[in-house]
């Protein structure tokens, strides 16, 4: 096939669950993720083929967008209806699509819909910068798959650079590449699976979101201040003073949830400086914090997540780290010492199949470095 995107997976080692709050995120894209090879056709059908997920997908990308179909093309599908809304579609492609990594923790979905955008952009001779890529790509996953998300996932995929750290802030959309230090230690992403694969709309990502945009509007009401829209109320629009003025007077599992984000803008604030200043050791004790809050304030991560975390706490080699992506199901990541790698695979091994030996044949570990954002290769 003529034509060949690289779309890469993403890490957020800090930054957790605040992207739909408008709270201040940091990621890297990696060298793992998915490849999409097509070739333009000259009609408007689109031909899929998947060598992760079985069947094959057949649409017209002239035609407006039906209803999702519940199978692995509502990705296609999603990119053809939010490119839709700005441009007029008439050329489709046939194309196969592979994922390198097993679904789960590090914003697949973002990384095919991402593929799929500046695939029929291709087709279509749409000019896009990676930049509108990505705002296109989170308009698909929230209104078309109805995934509640923020932008992080999709800005780490297509704003990337090898070696930086992007930092993004989700009520501006402004964003910053900040690139290693000198004198940092050579580092490497580790990424467990934990062998339980997901889908966050049966999780409970929606109600999450949902929880902390009711706290932002309990302390609004009791601060006196106009309140807008549900859907378009957020922890940014209140302030911290704010928040701990009526802590005391609300349900425990809001104030949980405006402890969260309110601590873990500081931790990012704070890993910024740790990443500029080239101190890792930092860094990972603020990812492990990170988690921390993500059990015990956002309440989320699943048993078998919660063993693996707790394996890397006491294991030679690993700075920090957390769960990935929403933290129901899927893997966690750390920032490792490359030269513990192997010490470090046989240790989390080890110590998670003790607790949960009915994944001995899924749980799996891998080693990435950072990489460049989504590309034609």
């Amino acid at each position: 096939m003529n034509y060949h995107i690289f779309s890469p997976y993403r890490v957020c080692p800090l930054g957790a669950h605040v992207d739909h709050q408008h709270g201040i995120v940091t990621g890297f894209a990696i060298d793992k993720g998915v490849d999409l090879w097509f070739d333009v056709r000259d009609d408007s059908q689109v031909s899929l083929d998947s060598e992760t997920f079985t069947g094959h997908v057949e649409f017209d990308i002239a035609t407006p967008t039906l209803v999702k179909q519940g199978n692995w093309g509502d990705y296609a599908r999603g990119a053809k209806f939010a490119l839709q809304k700005r441009f007029e579609l008439s050329r489709g492609i046939n194309g196969s699509i592979k994922g390198s990594l097993p679904v789960g923790g590090l914003s697949s979905s973002a990384a095919v819909l991402i593929a799929y955008v500046m695939a029929f952009a291709k087709a279509n001779n749409i000019t896009l910068t990676p930049f509108e890529v990505m705002k296109i790509a989170s308009e698909a996953e929230r209104e078309y798959i109805g995934l509640n998300n923020g932008l992080l996932d999709q800005a780490c995929i297509a704003l990337g650079r090898k070696d930086q750290l992007l930092m993004l802030d989700c009520e501006s959309d402004e964003y910053r590449l900040i690139p290693k230090a000198e004198n940092m230690p050579d580092f490497e992403f580790g990424i467990f699976f934990s062998g339980l694969t997901r889908s966050l709309m049966s999780s409970d990502y929606n109600l999450r979101v949902t929880e902390c945009k009711t706290a932002a509007w309990i302390v609004q009401a009791y601060e006196n201040v106009p309140l807008k829209e549900h859907s378009k109320t957020f922890l940014r629009d209140i302030s911290e003073t704010m928040f701990k003025r009526h802590r005391d007077d609300m349900p425990p599992r809001f104030v949980r949830r405006g402890e969260h984000f309110f601590s873990e803008h500081k931790r990012v604030r704070e890993g910024i400086t740790a990443w500029e200043t080239g101190n890792l050791e930092w860094f990972g004790s603020l990812s492990k914090a990170s988690c921390e809050s993500s059990i015990h304030n956002y309440e989320c991560g699943s048993p078998e997540l919660i063993a693996i975390y707790e394996a890397m706490l006491t294991t030679d080699g690993i700075y920090g780290g957390r769960f990935s992506g929403a933290g129901f199901k899927g893997a966690c990541i750390a920032l490792v010492d490359p030269a513990k790698k192997a010490s470090i695979e046989k240790e989390i091994t080890e110590k998670y199949l003790a607790k949960f030996p009915q994944y001995k044949d899924s749980f799996q570990v891998f080693f990435c470095k950072s990489d460049d954002g989504a590309r034609f290769v």
